[in-house]
């Protein structure tokens, strides 16, 4: 078949079909769970085989060029050495990173939480989000999610057997808006749960006290459990260089039904430890390990004990990423917009999202993010991902591109030359 990117094989909602095409069947059936059978190859694998195959700048995928604190990394060589989590972990994670996490959370928003029965350590946030699906919906249910979304929500509610329910962030004003009014029609008898994203990927939007507000009286209302993704909390960009994330689970009735999600990689860029963890009432808590124990049963075991080191690092350290990222993002926008992008500057996360229609592209690829990523390596030796993976609406995302900043310096400098050529 042909899918709508007008590639062959059988499309996911990332519209890429799968490496082989057509997954093969046996015995009278598809190989593949049919729950499953939407969704390919990511488009991530694809960009960054392109990336490898042109020599092309690789500003697609979203991890760091860089390594993180040299104390942290060497926090888990230290680990290896005195033979602490070279072994299964405890079930919940090491106590250590329970109370680090209850800690930061304490810390950073005045949220008191019990390292013993109100924290999980998960293998990273993709676990912690496919566990607490797994974990919180039924069958039939409905789960809202605010579109565009990271891929791997939409397939975590299909194994859940959910049904995804998309609420799309529309361009408004410099940035992508969420319609709360759009929002609150979503919500039916079978809703079960609100699965947000803040600050969020791809589109940099961060929610405001506003806009939170009212979502943390909509869950109120209508009795929803809420899971928040969190994992960009100390990458919000505000004008006065203070930090502005506002957990959802901080707002008042919110804390009993909200699933906080947040992880390691992105605050201190070691991507590959894949360390995550979950903060929740006891009940919820145990509910997601319930799931949790069942995929990976644990993980990263020394990679938790440095991770409980680097959650204590000081101020200092948040604020210096903060601003670096900050700085990165303003050189890459200011290339992107002198390459001809319209340019949604981030208020958070460490994306850029573009709209190609500026430069033409309606005419040439169609409007098409898919054709143009495709494209760019050849055109311009840069390769970006198209948003359209990240949408259900396909059309809603056709014209937007989304760069990542976590580079260094020199590469996105280099980037911003290449991309002249446009």
């Amino acid at each position: 078949m042909t899918s709508s990117d007008g590639s062959s094989g059988t499309p996911g909602p990332s519209g890429v079909p799968s490496a082989s095409g057509t997954p093969g069947t046996a015995y009278g059936r598809p190989l593949l769970n049919r729950r499953l059978a939407e969704f390919g190859t990511t488009i991530f694998a694809e960009m960054s085989a392109l990336a490898v195959r042109t020599g092309a700048i690789n500003l697609g995928q979203g991890f760091p060029d860089t390594d993180g604190p040299e104390e942290v990394r060497e926090a888990a060589v230290r680990a290896l050495r005195d033979g602490r989590g070279n072994q299964y972990p405890p079930g919940p994670g090491v106590p250590e990173l329970r109370t680090a996490v209850a800690g930061h959370q304490r810390r950073h928003y005045g949220l008191s939480y019990d390292p013993d029965r109100e924290v999980l350590i998960t293998a990273g946030a993709t676990e912690a989000i496919a566990a607490a699906l797994l974990a919180l919906v039924e069958p039939g249910d409905e789960v809202i999610a605010l579109e565009p979304y990271y891929d791997s929500y939409a397939a975590a509610i299909a194994l859940a057997g959910g049904t995804r329910v998309p609420v799309t962030l529309r361009p408004g004003e410099g940035r992508f808006v969420l319609d709360l009014d759009e929002l609150r029609a979503a919500v039916t008898p079978r809703t079960r749960l609100l699965l947000l994203n803040t600050p969020h990927n791809p589109t940099g939007t961060v929610l405001t006290r506003e806009e939170l507000t009212a979502i943390a009286e909509l869950a109120v209302e209508r009795n929803l459990l809420v899971v928040t993704d969190e994992v960009y909390e100390h990458l919000v960009f505000t004008d006065d260089a203070t930090p502005a994330h506002l957990p959802l689970a901080s707002f008042p009735g919110m804390r009993e039904r909200t699933v906080t999600i947040g992880s390691a990689g992105k605050t201190f860029s070691f991507t590959g430890w894949k360390v995550g963890w979950v903060t929740s009432t006891p009940d919820l808590v145990t509910a997601v390990r319930s799931a949790k124990q069942y995929l990976t049963f644990v993980a990263s075991g020394p990679f938790q004990y440095a991770v409980a080191e680097a959650l204590a690092l000081p101020d200092a350290y948040f604020t210096d990423l903060r601003e670096d990222l900050r700085a990165k993002r303003d050189l890459l926008a200011a290339g992107l917009t002198a390459a001809g992008f319209d340019v949604y500057r981030p208020a958070g996360t460490y994306f850029i999202t573009t709209d190609i229609r500026s430069l033409g592209e309606s005419r040439s690829h169609g409007g098409d993010g898919f054709a143009f990523c495709r494209a760019l390596p050849e055109r311009a030796g840069v390769v970006a991902v198209p948003n359209a993976v990240f949408y259900d609406h396909r059309q809603e995302g056709a014209p937007f591109v989304r760069f990542a900043f976590c580079k260094r310096t020199e590469v996105l400098t280099d980037a911003v030359e290449r991309l002249k050529s446009l």
